[in-house]
């Protein structure tokens, strides 16, 4: 994504780096059995999730950047407890708790975990993009953020198909394999239920071929 470079160059630094001491947590999921091909895509049942989010008015491949930087304020620190993105040690972790809260009236200094995936759906002419939050926070547990354009919001169960793939970000790969799932859920009978949805899980500096980018559909 354009412009992108300087704000995820300090994410990355604590996050993504080789040896890194930033646990990563992801929401936890349960897989769906299915009689389809699993090795095409796969259906999970996510529980609750609690997300910072933000609607920019961009095209595909500047929304991620200009969301970024607002949401990456939000975790930093913009935010009414000065709560501050954290750094715990440790292995790093793909479901449940990262081990790091910050309730609400929690003294300066606490930490936010950092999490996966970071997220991006159409909205309106343009994108809404968004953060998911650590297992361990609320909507009332959660720093209130201080910019009103970065909302906290509870997303509900829900059932997703999910395609996965490799490669870059750009806007013409998601486009061909958002086709390629299409068709795929088509074949197999499965009506979405809403607007299809660009989770990615790496830093830019990861390579091209490691990269894991998901599609999530959500389905009846």
């Amino acid at each position: 994504m354009k412009n992108l470079m300087p704000i995820w160059t300090l994410i990355s630094l604590l996050t993504f780096t080789p040896g890194g001491a930033m646990a990563i947590e992801e929401p936890p999921y349960t897989l769906v059995p299915t009689s389809k091909n699993s090795r095409e895509y796969e259906i999970r049942e996510y529980s609750k999730v609690l997300v910072a989010e933000t609607t920019v008015e961009a095209d595909f491949e500047d929304a991620g950047n200009q969301a970024f930087r607002l949401l990456a304020d939000y975790i930093f620190g913009k935010n009414k407890n000065k709560t501050q993105l954290g750094t715990p040690s440790g292995p790093a972790i793909t479901q449940g708790p990262a081990g790091v809260v910050s309730p609400a009236g929690a003294p300066s200094g606490q930490k936010i975990a950092m999490t996966a995936p970071v997220g991006m759906e159409k909205s309106g002419s343009g994108y809404l993009v968004q953060f998911t939050m650590p297992a361990s926070l609320t909507l009332g547990t959660a720093p209130e953020p201080i910019d009103a354009r970065v909302k906290l919001r509870e997303i509900p169960p829900r059932k997703l198909a999910v395609y996965r793939y490799s490669g870059s970000w750009s806007e013409a790969r998601f486009q061909e394999k958002l086709a390629e799932f299409e068709a795929l859920l088509k074949r197999d009978g499965l009506e979405a239920a809403g607007p299809a949805h660009f989770a990615r899980f790496n830093s830019p500096f990861a390579l091209w071929f490691l990269r894991r980018n998901e599609i999530w559909i959500p389905v009846k």
